[in-house]
């Protein structure tokens, strides 16, 4: 039976819901019906619209508007940077070779347009915090060859967020591009692509609260820039073709303005309730372990882990008692097989089984302590149940 109280949405990392400030754009934006790329009045305030959101977009990420692109996803804009052609300086250079991090996102780790003897995955520590001798290793074996290191800037199942100044550290006075999948990261940690050091930045809207159906790759300076994915018309500067979808746009720059409040001011109540859950869970003298609990994280983001509990079935008995929260990233979650992220971990020495996954809770504004303290009480009691019955079972 489903529970009587209210449902809580425990699944932020997933996807925002919509806010209303970019719902009440979007819904304004539907009278521009004029193409961007017409020069008539009417596709004049179109065009308009789309670049206010650009530069809205822009400052999220301390970046100047004219190095903002527009995609469909953040996926396809990851896909774009991953290309072995880019443009520097006005002529083509050929990127050799391409490293990952094992535990990031499908749409960096699965290498984009390189061939799959160009790539190679990086490991990762029992944290979740990419290997620095692999990386080291990756390094040494370019020679003068011009590579790409692609990497999660935060981790979406876990919020473990890369020491980036580590790992600049390492490339430095190397022919490295470096693209940084701030998907996650975006409106919950300040970001200023400048201070990042990177070649390009993905962004996703919905990740922030807007509509569905538009992302951004953010270009670190005009003069190095990925072939386009998407040849056609021209259109963003000619680094994406196809007409921009003004409403999702426009949205994406109404979350955007509300992201970058946020990313500065907003982390400590994650953070205490973050805390305020696993307090509780110990005072339940639940069996479990925090992923990542000792590396820098997302406050918003809580990846548990319990001996006997299969994730996915705790996942279907919070959802069944109101919870809405996640047994991995949404692209993988409810797929049949190992979570890649707990396997990378737990070939850097977490003491987990990556087959049985974990329960990701994110946070977002509207949870409250009475939020958390519920999600507490009844994750508690399915932890307790799984492991008195495999307590049981052991003991037959």
């Amino acid at each position: 039976m489903f529970s009587s109280r209210r449902r809580v949405y425990l699944d932020y990392n997933a996807t925002h819901p919509l806010l209303a400030e970019a719902r009440a754009a979007l819904v304004d934006s539907l009278e521009l019906y004029g193409n961007p790329s017409s020069v008539h009045d009417e596709g004049r305030r179109a065009r308009a619209a789309v670049e206010a959101a650009r530069r809205d977009v822009a400052r999220l990420v301390g970046a100047s508007p004219e190095d903002v692109v527009f995609t469909g996803s953040a996926t396809e804009a990851a896909v774009t940077c991953l290309t072995p052609r880019w443009v520097r300086d006005g002529r083509e250079i050929a990127v050799e070779a391409l490293a990952v991090c094992d535990a990031d996102h499908p749409a960096t780790r699965e290498g984009g347009q390189f061939p799959p003897e160009a790539v190679t995955r990086l490991a990762v520590d029992a944290s979740g915090i990419v290997d620095m001798r692999a990386l080291e290793q990756w390094l040494a074996g370019l020679g003068g060859r011009t590579g790409m290191l692609a990497l999660g800037l935060a981790n979406g199942e876990t919020g473990v967020v890369q020491p980036l100044d580590e790992v600049r550290t390492a490339f430095a006075g190397r022919d490295v591009i470096l693209v940084l999948d701030a998907v996650q990261a975006a409106g919950r940690m300040p970001l200023a692509i400048g201070e990042l050091g990177a070649d390009a930045l993905v962004l996703s809207g919905h990740k922030i609260g807007a509509a569905k159906g538009v992302g951004a790759l953010v270009l670190g300076r005009e003069s190095l820039r990925p072939f386009r994915l998407l040849p056609g018309g021209g259109q963003e500067h000619g680094m994406r073709s196809g007409t921009e979808a003004v409403p999702s746009i426009v949205s994406f720059g109404a979350a955007a303005r509300i992201a970058a409040e946020r990313a500065s001011s907003g982390g400590s109540y994650f953070r205490a309730l973050r805390e305020r859950i696993v307090e509780r869970l110990r005072a339940e003298e639940c069996n479990f372990t925090v992923v990542g609990e000792v590396a820098a994280r997302l406050d918003n983001t809580l990846a548990i882990v319990a001996p006997g509990v299969k994730a996915e079935t705790a996942q279907i008995a919070l959802d069944l008692e109101g919870f809405a929260v996640s047994a991995g990233s949404a692209c993988a979650s409810g797929k049949v097989g190992t979570n890649h992220v707990l396997a990378a971990m737990a070939a850097g020495g977490l003491a987990v089984d990556p087959a049985m996954g974990l329960v990701r809770v994110s946070l977002g504004t509207d949870t409250t302590e009475v939020d958390a303290d519920a999600f507490s009480a009844s994750f508690a009691k399915i932890v307790r149940r799984a492991q008195e019955s495999m307590r049981a079972r052991r003991a037959a």
